[in-house]
């Protein structure tokens, strides 16, 4: 019996790197997964590699920042599985650039990604959650236990030069976490951000500028344990399981809204 038995997981950027593999984990571990990823090959490979596993998964793609995209989400994994149990927003990337060459594209691109998506898909994905756990709580006297994982970064906590843009709508993921958390406590919803460092995925892939600059940080966090891939993910696995025993505040959220921080880890 698995951790996540009959759970309804979203995962938004889950096609490669840290999204496709705690999909993987999450359908081990008996999840029904959606897959969903800008790119549908890499999302349709992930899919593959849940059902060759002997998971189930299906594939939801595009565009988290398309204003229309949290509708067909959200309604794409009602139709396929009846419920939603788990939210993980991990979708997105960088667009680097000192404060005096940014431009407005780019900063917008990142408050776009990392901050609008996830609150346009948490609002479409309310709709379902706010019901259901009424109903929960007139047949049963408390609502199942559901999850929301916002993926933020040290880079939204201590700030990262030439990353303005990205560290402010990381730090924008924090505070909507943090105020979720309170409003829908109530619902026996758990709403967490993970602050992840650097990891090595195609998102910080060597830029041919950044060469001499990756090379010395690799040195420098050769001291941390490097082989950690099952770490990060099985992160999202311990967040997401459920904790039915644990005292629920009825403003808040078990765990209080967390900042769970890796400032030093590479993906292997």
């Amino acid at each position: 019996m698995g951790m996540l038995d009959g759970k309804v997981a979203i995962l938004t950027g889950s096609g490669r790197g840290i999204g496709s593999a705690a999909a993987q984990m999450f359908a081990a571990e008996g999840a029904l997964v959606v897959v969903s990823d800008l790119d549908p090959n890499p999302a349709e490979e992930t899919a593959s590699a849940i059902h060759d596993a002997g998971g189930k998964a299906i594939v939801v793609a595009g565009d988290v920042t398309d204003p229309a995209f949290p509708a067909q989400l959200i309604k794409a994994a009602l139709d396929a599985y009846g419920g939603i149990d788990i939210i993980v927003n991990n979708a997105g990337y960088t667009w680097d650039a000192v404060i005096q060459n940014m431009t407005d594209k780019q900063w917008y691109a990142m408050i776009d990604v990392h901050t609008t998506a996830p609150f346009r898909i948490l609002r479409e994905a309310s709709h379902f959650i706010r019901d259901a756990a009424r109903k929960e709580q007139a047949v049963n006297g408390r609502a199942n236990a559901r999850k929301v994982i916002n993926v933020s970064s040290v880079s939204g906590v201590y700030g990262n030069a030439g990353q303005a843009n990205y560290s402010t709508a990381k730090a924008g993921i924090t505070g909507l976490t943090r105020t979720l958390a309170k409003e829908w406590g109530r619902y026996n919803v758990q709403v967490n951000c993970v602050c992840y460092g650097f990891i090595e995925t195609r998102l910080t892939a060597v830029k041919e500028s950044a060469e001499k600059w990756y090379a010395t940080v690799k040195r420098l966090l050769s001291v941390y344990p490097t082989r950690c891939g099952k770490w990060l993910h099985c992160l999202f696995l311990w967040v997401a399981r459920a904790h039915p025993k644990r005292r629920q505040d009825p403003c808040s959220s078990w765990p209080h809204p967390s900042l769970i921080m890796f400032p030093a880890l590479f993906w292997r």
